[in-house]
């Protein structure tokens, strides 16, 4: 049975991850900060477990992954992310952008870092970042928004970095934009259904090669920009 481990699974884009690996059969290993509060994890059909994480603390990613024992992990999709307040110049919150950066960057690269034996017992490893276009220096028109956009650039860059170095140990790293898409983040006026988006994204997932790891693909197949 393939395995896939999701964090921030009980909302949004990872709660569509989750429903939709598990309903064609996958293990789904679904992580929240708040497991007594995920009703709709819960009541998932499939064979979904939940752990509780925290992925910007230490420990809580090293039980993490001490529960996990020797199981082997096909796909890690890193979700868990925060948008952030405060990023209009003049009234910039730094101190809010600083947990920006914790969450959507650092923990992403710890989670991966304490994963890494599950997921060198994959056959075929592949982990997706989930980023997004707003965190394209070239696709940046508008300004503003400095925390989260600084953050999805520096957490692409990271990305690069782990497909270069995990390249010989045959782990795939893909950072994949999800479009706009409505959830709570994303709002009603949003263009997507996270269905139709995460759907779209599991293709890529799915379809990669060793030659795609490291590329930026935006949920239509399509190449985004640095």
């Amino acid at each position: 049975m393939p395995t896939v481990l999701i964090t921030g699974a009980n909302r949004g884009l990872g709660l569509e991850f989750a429903r939709q690996y598990a309903a064609d059969g996958w293990r789904v290993h679904a992580t929240c900060r708040s497991p007594d509060r995920a009703d709709a994890l819960d009541g998932m059909a499939g064979d979904v477990v939940v752990h509780r994480l925290d992925v910007t603390g230490e420990e809580s990613i090293a039980a993490l992954a001490r529960a996990l024992g020797d199981a082997a992990i096909d796909v890690l999709v890193n979700n868990a992310g925060v948008y952030g307040r405060g990023q209009s110049l003049g009234r910039i919150d730094y101190t809010g952008w600083e947990g920006v950066l914790r969450t959507n960057v650092l923990a992403p690269v710890a989670v991966t870092e304490a994963l890494l034996p599950a997921l060198r017992r994959a056959a075929r490893p592949r982990i997706a970042l989930i980023t997004s276009r707003m965190g394209s220096i070239a696709d940046n028109t508008s300004g503003g928004t400095y925390a989260y956009r600084s953050s999805k650039a520096a957490l692409n860059a990271a990305g690069r970095c782990l497909a270069l170095d995990l390249k010989d140990h045959g782990v795939i790293v893909l950072m994949l934009h999800p479009g706009w898409v409505r959830t709570d983040m994303g709002g009603a006026g949003a263009r997507l259904e996270p269905r139709d988006s995460i759907g779209r994204l599991r293709q890529i997932i799915d379809g990669a090669e060793m030659t795609d790891s490291g590329r930026f693909f935006s949920h239509d197949g399509s190449e985004v920009p640095w």
